[in-house]
């Protein structure tokens, strides 16, 4: 695998009418294609992608969800439309004598295969700014981005600032010009987040200012369009005020009408922008069941907004070893649309012998060692792990609530673990930035490693983590460590991708694990986190030991499939969101 790189074709897409057809039936929907077409596309709009093959690098999840939409449509033949910015920067990070450094790259969207389309407009009080449109078609789906030179990296400025309100606006209604700019208007509009706003702010003005009445352009926009929430707690949003609204969204918008509606959402001055979304939607989705049920969320007068259930998926052909991919097809265990066998699935799965697991995970190791040739650890050193050692690792953002630092609660206990077990332990993460709590929480736990004599042989810290370190981690690593606190993560899916590569996974009750019973993988149960790390300890010995007996390995392996491979699967959350949406 090529420095830096991976492959975004690994699959082969359904190539015919009939197979396209047999796909909408198995989704019990089979007029769909009749409300979806090239010209009406899926439009799913997204301030974040992460998808380094096409050159656009997210910061977490909710980019890594927005790719894998657009890799199921193509391979499914979904016409989709996926609207980001192209951020012309790029942040990274490196480590330099034990402390993090971040640097900046540009990024120039002719080396990705781009075109640039033309130009359009959005305003604010005392200028215009002008945004390139440029797309990009992969089959079915297609990226439209707009993108300017002063545009920034992704999340630049702090959280409520005019700089960050300016990309959204951009995003939104610059954003909505290209779409009809290239001659195509939404059947759907699907807003990955309150940042996307604005796209709807867009259309709806479009209808009143083109004549339609205001309450019948509400109720037509309101039917159109979908609002996924990622955040399970209101108040952890971003706060707008007035004279913002007045110098960057309100000269974008024709309609006197639809400024007042928007206007008469402020609360002294104040505007979080969850209140107008979950108004503009009458579709509202949450990212696993539990999500659903606990996201706290009010509209304007009060009343909590109930959200449908659409467990995240991934793209099970990116994130999957090919072979093992191979095996779940040859083997019954995946139909063509890599949804499990409807007939024979538990079946086929009680059928994957110790030695096919370990032989799989053997070639995923090889992989990860080929990605490790092209990264360095905490000590500029590189990193290789030996073919015959246990790997736990933990990737995931590194945001307080997911815990990363738990394992180190007691650095003696990991220690013993690690060299009874001929283990090792990656950490992976990326720490957003201006968190300075996360930072110095990071920099604390490199010096425990650095202290300790056994974890400084057997704990890699490796920093600037992308979607391809994290691939090879799914590929390669024995068990995962998942820890949020219970009640703080909505989904989630980097378990996915552990679970669906063969893996161990140990983790918390919480997200979309939470879709199933607890007992279907190694749990970490407590009422505080002394026992929760206790736990956590107890689970890293049983997994470890596991992995050298067949029976307790084809046991673990076989109730993790069984119970979430089909929770896993990306072609499972389309069907999901095309049943809710039509």
């Amino acid at each position: 695998m090529e420095e830096n790189n991976i492959d975004p074709v690994i699959y082969h897409p359904l190539e015919s009418v009939e197979e396209v057809e047999e796909y909408y039936q198995a989704i019990k929907r089979e007029r769909l294609t009749h409300k979806l077409s090239a010209s009406r596309p899926y439009c799913y709009w997204t301030i974040e992608t992460y998808d380094k093959s096409n050159g656009i690098r997210g910061g977490g999840g909710l980019g890594v969800l927005a790719a894998d939409m657009r890799r199921v449509a193509e391979q499914l033949q979904v016409p989709f439309v996926l609207v980001t910015p192209f951020y012309p920067w790029e942040s990274h990070q490196k480590m330099q004598n034990m402390e993090q450094i971040d640097y900046h790259e540009e990024r120039n969207y002719h080396n990705f295969g781009f075109n640039f389309v033309d130009t359009v407009q959005i305003k604010t009080a005392t200028s215009a700014v002008e945004l390139d449109v440029i797309e990009k078609q992969l089959g079915s789906s297609r990226f439209l981005c707009i993108t300017e030179p002063n545009f920034g990296e992704l999340y630049s400025g702090e959280s409520g600032s005019d700089h960050r309100l300016y990309q959204e606006v951009a995003l939104g209604f610059g954003g909505y010009q290209a779409l009809k700019m290239v001659g195509l208007r939404p059947a759907v509009i699907q807003l990955n987040e309150v940042a996307t706003f604005f796209a709807a702010v867009a259309r709806l003005d479009e209808l009143v200012s083109s004549g339609m009445d205001f309450y019948e352009a509400v109720v037509y926009t309101r039917k159109h369009t979908l609002y996924t929430n990622h955040t399970l707690v209101q108040a952890a949003e971003a706060t707008f005020h007035y004279k913002q609204f007045e110098q960057y969204v309100f000269p974008n918008i024709k309609s006197v009408a639809v400024q007042r509606w928007l206007s008469d959402k402020f609360t002294n001055g104040v505007i979080r922008l969850s209140t107008p979304t979950v108004e503009i939607a009458e579709l509202r989705s949450g990212v696993s069941k539990l999500h659903a049920r606990v996201a706290n969320y009010h509209d304007i007068n009060g009343s909590k907004i109930k959200f449908k259930s659409v467990t995240n998926g991934i793209h099970l052909r990116t994130w999957v070893l090919p072979e093992i991919m191979t095996y779940y097809h040859d083997h019954g265990v995946l139909d063509r649309f890599d949804l499990p066998s409807s007939h024979d699935f538990e079946e086929a799965v009680d059928k994957i012998s110790a030695s096919d697991i370990r032989r799989l995970k053997t070639i995923g190791r090889k992989r990860l060692n080929e990605i490790l040739e092209h990264r360095t650890d905490q000590y500029g050193n590189k990193v290789h792990i030996p073919e015959d050692a246990f790997l736990f690792d933990f990737k995931r953002r590194f945001v307080d609530y997911k815990r990363p630092t738990l394992p180190f609660n007691d650095p003696d206990r990991l220690a013993r673990i690690l060299e009874e077990n001929n283990a090792h332990y990656i950490l992976a993460g990326r720490v957003h930035m201006g968190d300075s709590t996360m930072f110095a929480k990071l920099m604390s736990t490199l010096h425990i490693i650095d202290n300790h004599p056994i974890l400084k042989e057997r704990v890699h810290y490796l920093p600037d983590y992308d979607e391809e370190l994290g691939l090879g981690l799914s590929l390669g690593a024995n068990s995962s460590i998942n820890t949020p606190i219970v009640g703080l993560e909505a989904c989630g899916t980097s378990w996915m991708k552990d679970i669906a590569n063969m893996g161990l996974l140990i983790s918390t009750h919480d997200g979309g694990v939470a879709d199933m019973p607890s007992d279907n993988y190694l749990t970490i149960e407590g009422k505080n986190e002394k026992q929760e790390t206790e736990n956590l300890y107890r689970q890293m010995e049983v997994a470890a030991k596991a992995w050298n007996n067949d029976s307790e390995l084809e046991y673990w392996i076989h109730k993790e499939l069984k119970a979430y491979l089909d929770i896993c699967s990306g072609s499972r959350m389309m069907r999901d969101y095309l049943n809710y949406l039509f």
